[in-house]
């Protein structure tokens, strides 16, 4: 079994390139169009130069902790000045519905 391990991780790089080439948007591709990186994937899947090409020098590469490419931080809820302002406005309806659930048990 332990023969085919070599074989198999290849087989899995070669995938993962060929479908991280397919899911790669036309303008995040570099050096060379799209169809070109799929054949060189294809092409020299086998012995991983297409893929480690791939990998290296065909996709714009976003570097984690960097605030580019229009993403927002996630903020946890309870340092979210939003979301605390929303319970804040959502807490006295909550008080007249307790409110009037008392005044409407004492009177029956």
């Amino acid at each position: 079994m332990l023969r085919y391990l070599p074989f198999l991780l290849v087989l899995a790089v070669w995938i993962y390139a060929f479908i991280d080439v397919l899911n790669t948007p036309e303008k995040e591709v570099r050096h060379l169009p799209k169809v070109v990186w799929v054949i060189i994937v294809l092409l020299f899947g086998e012995v991983l130069l297409g893929p480690v090409a791939w990998f290296v020098t065909g996709k714009k590469r976003h570097t984690p902790g960097t605030s580019g490419g229009g993403r927002t931080r996630w903020v946890a809820p309870d340092d979210n000045p939003e979301f605390l302002k929303s319970l804040r406005e959502e807490r006295p309806d909550e008080n007249n519905r307790d409110e009037n659930n008392r005044d409407k048990g004492t009177e029956g």
